[in-house]
């Protein structure tokens, strides 16, 4: 039987693989199909969209990862939440459409800012280089 201090361990890499997971693959999938997220993103009538489609390519894989590896995971978090805010209120702000992406995002910032707040845990890279 786990102690609470292993349990806590353990559950907080496996929740930093599953919150990781949709940052990362939305990065890549953006990343190999450029020109229609391109398309999407100029529909919505967004500036200097190849700018920012490539700011968020970085964003969602450079924050996704450091999440995964708890790695500067405090830093990625923010930067995956500076990103979810605007996305979240252009992309998904028309109801009852968007309702469900709308409010998956809000979750996907609870989990972010419990990173945040607790930092990535035990089995981080932050921790093994911490000593």
């Amino acid at each position: 039987m786990l102690n609470q201090l292993a349990f806590q361990s353990y559950v907080s890499l496996i929740a930093r693989i599953f919150l990781s997971a949709i940052f990362i693959k939305s990065g890549v999938s953006k990343l190999m199909s450029t020109a229609g997220t391109h398309a999407y993103m100029a529909s919505k009538g967004l500036p200097l969209t190849w700018v920012l489609l490539i700011a968020t390519i970085l964003v969602l894989i450079v924050g996704g990862i450091s999440v995964l590896l708890g790695y500067k995971s405090r830093i990625g978090a923010f930067l995956l939440i500076g990103f979810l805010i605007p996305a979240t209120l252009i992309f998904h702000g028309s109801f009852p459409q968007e309702e469900i992406a709308f409010f998956k995002n809000l979750g996907l910032m609870g989990g972010l800012l419990m990173i945040v707040a607790f930092g990535s845990g035990k089995f981080s890279l932050e921790n093994y280089f911490k000593g």
